[in-house]
């Protein structure tokens, strides 16, 4: 196979980073992107480095439509190609409904949604002329059940959905396939934080009677990139241990 290239947006810590080091131990080049936190963008950049494949670093606001095509265009230009690309940029800012301000839904609509659509845009339009592809965003459980609180993260996260039919049906007679990974609750800051009360709770209801890690996630995008995957298109895959409903 020849040598690819995948690029991940939010890629500089939780399920992205562990993406990006799972695509490079795998001999893919990877696009490494970040927003704010340079410091831990270059950890991660550090990191696949030593896998053995490089890449590159980009800075980019991918809820910005320039920023989102500026990225694909800047790993394009290094590469010369870009085979799969992964939308798992994202952002929560937990809230009942009726105390979301209208700044909050706009700023989580467009980091977890409109960012995937303008990335995967830019994409398409290189992909169309090598006539490969592998587009795989990362969803939520919640955007498929809903949950309290999350109004906005799970308008979004069913909007990758959406996105992800659209483009699949679109494209999938291109040679580009797309499709979504669902995680439910996986380690990370977020559910470290919470207190033995709610993680009974929670485990109570996974069948696997385990919080999920980054790399079942990460397994999961990497078979989807992968030539054995080339006739699962416009599919989700829950990666939640077996919570339910089935």
């Amino acid at each position: 196979m020849q040598e690819r290239v995948a690029l991940i947006t939010g890629s500089s810590r939780g399920i992205g980073r562990t993406v990006a080091l799972t695509f490079a131990r795998q001999g893919y080049k990877v696009v490494v992107n970040y927003h704010r936190n340079r410091d831990q963008a270059e950890q991660v950049m550090a990191e696949v480095n030593a896998a053995g494949s490089g890449g590159i670093l980009v800075q980019a606001d991918v809820s910005r439509p320039e920023e989102a095509r500026e990225l694909i265009e800047a790993g394009i230009k290094e590469f010369g190609r870009l085979d799969v690309l992964v939308n798992n940029a994202g952002i929560n800012h937990d809230q009942l409904m009726l105390r979301i301000q209208d700044d909050e839904w706009e700023r989580v609509i467009d980091t977890n949604l409109a960012s995937a659509f303008y990335c995967s845009r830019a994409a398409v339009k290189h992909m169309l002329r090598k006539r490969f592809g592998r587009i795989i965003s990362l969803s939520s459980v919640v955007g498929i059940s809903g949950n309290a609180g999350q109004t906005h993260y799970a308008a979004a996260k069913s909007g990758l959905l959406g996105l992800t039919y659209s483009i699949a049906r679109e494209y999938g007679s291109r040679g580009i396939t797309a499709n979504a990974v669902a995680p439910g609750y996986i380690e990370s800051d977020m559910t470290a934080g919470l207190n033995e009360e709610q993680r009974r709770q929670i485990l109570s209801a996974i069948a696997a009677g385990r919080l999920g890690k980054p790399e079942d996630v990460a397994a999961v995008v990497l078979f989807l990139a992968s030539a054995e995957a080339s006739y699962v298109n416009g599919q989700v895959i829950r990666v939640d241990g077996g919570m339910g409903p089935f």
